[in-house]
């Protein structure tokens, strides 16, 4: 197992359940250990993933496919 860490930039305002829903969905990606946003950037979601599992391209797509407008940061 390889953990490495992703962040992706939400360009749209999210409320606390549209975070929430949008964690939740990252999270059942399998190799996904933990999708989180912190408080004061709600727009930059970090994701620790196995990266033997899956891969940023992955992500990236699970987010825009829920609808949101994203781009991976620091790629």
């Amino acid at each position: 197992m390889n953990i490495s860490d992703v962040m992706i930039h939400i360009n749209e305002p999210l409320s606390t359940e549209a975070r929430s829903c949008l964690e939740n969905t990252l999270r059942a990606v399998e190799g996904v250990v933990s999708p989180r946003f912190n408080a004061g950037k709600e727009h930059l979601l970090m994701i620790a993933y196995d990266t033997d599992t899956t891969g940023t391209a992955v992500l990236l797509q699970k987010a825009r496919a829920a609808g949101y407008t994203a781009q991976l940061v620091g790629m």
